[in-house]
């Protein structure tokens, strides 16, 4: 497992996010469906986006869920080349023994969770970073499919419209 965003730039994003701009932040935007940030202390930026829609089910029948904050990111520090690390936040405790899966017009990738570092988060391996970020400047839509550690299965389906440009902008500010 390699860089994952840090417990402040989470912090600063659920601040955002939510509407409230946090002092950490030095600039944000948006293109279309997807945000870019740029956290302060210490420095980070990020590509980010909510699902358009979500779904979830168990045993097959859809149910209802209580879910936290959802999010695709793409983490950006300086040094790193600007490559970016994608992770997945599901807004509940995922299951540690499921990959996550993610697809992408035709492609799936998985992601696993890391309870040591956040049991909400799923992280690509880094061997598979640039495949997934080339496949979702490429693609319209990603679908990450997630399981909780009580067994119910989501679906998420997030937009990829405006992704290319949050990321390059995000890449812009962490030089």
């Amino acid at each position: 497992m390699h860089g994952k965003i840090t417990v402040a730039a989470l912090i600063a994003i659920a601040g955002i996010v939510s509407g409230v701009q946090a002092q950490s932040t030095s600039a944000s935007g948006t293109f279309r469906d997807w945000s870019y940030f740029v956290i302060a202390e210490p420095k980070e930026c990020l590509a980010v986006s909510a699902p358009r829609s979500w779904s979830v089910t168990q045993d097959g029948e859809t149910v209802t869920a209580q879910r936290g904050d959802i999010r695709f990111y793409i983490s950006i520090q300086p040094g790193d080349g600007g490559a970016g690390v994608p992770s997945f936040g599901a807004g509940y405790p995922l299951a540690q023994s499921a990959r996550v899966e993610m697809k992408i017009d035709g492609t799936t990738f998985y992601l696993l969770p890391n309870a040591d570092t956040n049991a909400e988060f799923a992280w690509a391996q880094p061997e598979d970073d640039s495949g997934i970020i080339a496949a979702m400047r490429g693609g319209a839509e990603a679908t990450v499919i997630g399981q909780s550690a009580r067994g119910k299965v989501t679906t998420d389906n997030f937009s990829l419209f405006g992704f290319t440009a949050a990321y390059e902008k995000a890449q812009e500010l962490c030089q």
